[in-house]
């Protein structure tokens, strides 16, 4: 290294007079730790809120095979995936198999799921069963086929549940799910009813867990874009135009731009229920109501403040 002569001695030059200089990173790399960053965060996001349901409802036990439902959409490739980083870090420990309905629909890739769940060492099993031809046949042209097409892939999930010794079947029903369900249920059915993040099979032989039911659809999507999973689209009833589902998703679109909130309140009103302030009988013994009961529920609040007027 040269040296400068000062007061009789050697000393090494200044920074003063070799300033160190720094090369600003570029644009591009600027915009790549960025997205690197907000892809983690959104990572760790679906990851808390995932363990929070499991753990709220108990979904997962220590030993339990756990069976994903993996059709080949974003929904449940992002369920498998945050569910195979779980599975690293719980404090219990719980198997995975992917399993995969091969519905025979035309056009279908056969060797998408296959290649893909290899690639991640994942165990799967693939089960083929022309529902398709069925669906077609006994549907009329135009009608929708949600109900026979669901019916026939929750015995054919059932039946294989058991064979493969799975103790718990994991669906990638999200937030909005539940929400389009239960305004199905109101508009459509007359009843107040969504989809459990648990549930039991009517034989009481298998378990059902919903692990995203905490995750809104829109950071699915996002998150299927930054993990570039192998969409493969549904010929069969996600190509329908005519849903009763799709116009709840629409009206729900619509309520979160006038109020964002709606929709986090009508979520968090599922499971802050009081019977006493509804009008189920069976759920509530109004025919016992007298003066002089102890207070139900939240007590008397007729005549209090309509929430609405304090927001």
């Amino acid at each position: 290294m040269r040296s400068v002569l000062f007061c009789g001695c050697l000393r090494p030059p200044s920074i003063m007079e070799h300033p160190i200089v720094f090369a600003e990173p570029s644009f591009s790399t600027r915009q790549a730790q960025k997205e690197a960053f907000e892809s983690n965060k959104l990572e760790k996001r679906l990851c808390r809120l995932v363990g929070k349901a499991i753990g709220d409802f108990n979904m997962i036990d220590n030993g339990d095979r756990v069976m994903v439902c993996l059709s080949g959409g974003k929904d449940s490739y992002s369920l498998l995936n945050v569910l195979l980083l779980l599975k690293e870090r719980a404090p219990i420990d719980f198997s995975i198999i992917a399993v995969n309905l091969d519905q025979k629909q035309p056009g279908f890739p056969e060797h998408v799921l296959p290649a893909y769940l290899e690639s991640r060492g994942v165990q799967y099993h693939i089960e083929q069963q022309d529902t398709y031809s069925i669906v077609k046949r006994v549907i009329p042209e135009g009608k929708t086929t949600c109900s026979l097409c669901s019916r026939l892939r929750r015995g054919i999930l059932y039946r294989v549940a058991g064979e493969l010794g799975a103790t718990k079947i994991a669906l990638g029903h999200h937030q909005d799910d539940i929400l389009q369900t239960l305004m199905l249920n109101m508009f459509y059915g007359g009843r107040l009813k969504a989809m459990p993040p648990k549930l039991a099979s009517d034989d009481g032989k298998h378990t059902v867990i919903r692990p995203l039911a905490y995750v809104r659809e829109k950071d699915l999507e996002r998150y299927s874009q930054e993990q570039a999973f192998p969409i493969i689209p549904c010929n069969l009833c996600g190509s329908q135009e005519n849903l009763k589902r799709k116009e709840m998703k629409q009206l729900m679109a619509q309520w979160e731009k006038h109020n964002p909130r709606w929709i986090a309140n009508m979520f968090s009103s599922l499971s802050t229920v009081v019977p006493s302030h509804l009008m189920d009988r069976q759920l509530f013994p109004f025919e016992n109501l007298k003066s002089g009961n102890v207070p139900a529920g939240q007590g008397d609040i007729a005549f209090d403040a309509d929430p609405c007027d304090t927001v």
